[in-house]
């Protein structure tokens, strides 16, 4: 059995977005200095990182999966993660 492409399974998610605050944020000098900012753009299934113009780690934490793998890839200080306030984040639709 083949399964749908990752974007596909993923568009049946729900994101309830708190626009007042982010679960995720870049220090960003330890990220550049520790190879984290290129990690955490690797290794994001939802592409929540990319780079800026500036060279700098932009985030969209509206399409946070929630799963963590960005933290387990960081270095200490890099990247303070935490599940969004209760409420928000992902609603998974599909299993």
């Amino acid at each position: 059995m083949r399964l749908p492409p990752v974007a596909e399974r993923l568009a049946g998610n729900r994101f309830h977005l708190d626009e007042d605050a982010s679960h995720i944020h870049v220090n960003q000098q330890v990220a550049a200095a520790t190879g984290t900012a290129a990690r955490i753009i690797a290794v994001c299934p939802a592409q929540v990182y990319s780079w800026a113009a500036d060279g700098t780690v932009q985030v969209e934490y509206a399409a946070c999966l929630e799963c963590g793998t960005c933290f387990a890839v960081a270095a200490p200080g890099a990247l303070s993660w935490a599940y969004p306030a209760g409420g928000f984040g992902v609603q998974f639709r599909d299993g």
